[in-house]
């Protein structure tokens, strides 16, 4: 790989060299000639990224575009875009298996300025002699987003949730007198394509967690057991039949719904990250102005021995990289903006409102509740449920049979063997096809 991005980068000298040779442009016109484009990967945070990048354009003159993916179409439209021959310069990699197929088109960005501002290495990916093909520029939780304010409304606090038995009590007394009270315990669980990774990957992460702490797995395994699907089935259930929706009408619930459904009050519990404050809190739009005092975040239990002790999933997938195979230009340009966003008062402000923390020395102190209670948690002495989906061989190839085996169990009276099924075989069936 490095040989690649050798060759590559001697190849654009040789060209700027005839170029200047012949009269042509001078370094600082060759500068100004390059753009970014940067393939976004999260599409709550679009618009943000557009006002961005318009500001950083007015600013100095070069062209940034964003384009956002799809939710749960990343790694295809990337595949697209790649292949046309003005790629994106920026994109996600965001775990192995993403550097194992984008590696050689991933920039070292060891010697980068945008690198030297990063706080920990952490989050970064790294190749086998260290070089940095991609850098985590934040990191994320998720959970149980709850409304104290109605859950006081319906009688309870969230200290008085502890476990998977404590969960399922409030949940089904609030289900039981809903009419009453007049809102549900949980917004929509959709499995339509915008909310389906909420269950396919957020909420499968449980049982692979647990199952991965068990057996001391520290990389991508050849396949799993499927140890603790049981523990999933049983919080799963609980989404389905204490929700806003009827168990058969999730398959065109989208992920829009099921944020309004919390955002307007209809539901004490929402399963979703970090990432969703800024949407809950400020967004006039869509007629969300949330107080953050009546908003926190909980673990998402299911029934799992000593899980009273488990704090909130902590980990992130948001790593940076940046294409080897643009132009020099582009590639300047490209890491120009991306320390400008990490530095500069527009770009930290936005990325501290957007994404909470960020490990860069510049960072801005995150209002983000959310993060509050992640910390908490770490402070109280809970363990963390890290990321083990990050392991997931050709994620969307394995997310999507899931996906269809719990449709099928909720909406039509499926089998959950099905479920096991998907889950399971179809591990071994990816990893091998990876």
């Amino acid at each position: 790989m490095k040989k690649k991005v050798l060759a590559l980068l001697l190849s654009a000298v040789c060209v700027m060299s005839l170029a200047v040779g012949c009269g042509s442009s001078s370094d600082k016109d060759a500068d100004a000639e390059g753009s970014v484009y940067y393939l976004n990967f999260k599409p709550e945070s679009d618009a943000a990224w557009q006002k961005l990048a318009k500001q950083y354009t007015e600013e100095t003159g070069v062209e940034v575009k964003v384009v956002t993916a799809a939710s749960g179409e990343y790694e295809s439209t990337l595949t697209t875009e790649m292949a046309k021959s003005s790629a994106p310069t920026l994109f996600q990699c965001g775990n192995q298996a993403a550097l194992d197929t984008w590696g050689d088109y991933c920039l070292d960005l060891s010697d980068t300025e945008v690198y030297k501002e990063m706080t920990t290495d952490d989050f970064n990916l790294k190749g086998e002699n260290g070089e940095v093909y991609a850098v985590g520029y934040c990191y994320e939780a998720y959970g149980l987003i709850t409304n104290k304010a109605l859950l006081k409304q319906a009688g309870y606090e969230v200290s008085d949730i502890k476990d998977f038995e404590s969960l399922k009590t409030v949940v089904e007394d609030i289900t039981a007198r809903k009419d009453e009270l007049g809102f549900s315990a949980f917004t929509s669980a959709g499995l339509d394509g915008s909310s389906s990774w909420r269950f396919s990957g957020h909420l499968a992460n449980l049982p692979l967690f647990y199952e991965f702490r068990d057996d001391g797995v520290t990389e991508q395994p050849a396949e799993v057991t499927g140890a603790y699907l049981d523990n999933f089935k049983a919080i799963w259930d609980l989404y389905i039949n204490n929700a806003t929706c009827a168990a058969n009408e999730i398959a065109t619930k989208t992920g829009d719904e099921a944020e309004a459904e919390f955002g307007q009050g209809k539901a004490v519990f929402f399963q979703n990250g970090t990432w969703e404050y800024s949407n809950l809190v400020t967004d006039e739009e869509k007629g969300f102005l949330m107080n953050a005092e009546d908003i926190t975040m909980i673990p998402i239990y299911c029934g799992v021995e000593g899980e009273e002790e488990s704090g909130l999933s902590c980990g992130t997938e948001n790593c940076w990289a940046v294409n080897s195979k643009a132009s020099e230009a582009d590639i300047k340009a490209t890491l120009d903006f991306m320390k400008w966003v990490v530095t500069s008062e527009e770009g930290t402000t936005m990325m501290a409102e957007q994404f909470g923390p960020i490990p860069f020395k510049s960072a801005k102190e995150s209002e983000n509740v959310f993060f509050t209670a992640a910390n908490n948690y770490i402070a109280d002495g809970k363990y963390v449920v890290t990321w083990a989906f990050n392991y997931t061989p050709n994620v969307e190839d394995w997310r999507a049979p899931v996906v269809s085996a719990l449709l099928q169990y909720s909406a039509n009276g499926g089998s959950w063997d099905d479920v096991k099924t998907a889950y399971v075989n179809g591990w071994a069936t990816q990893y091998k096809a990876q």
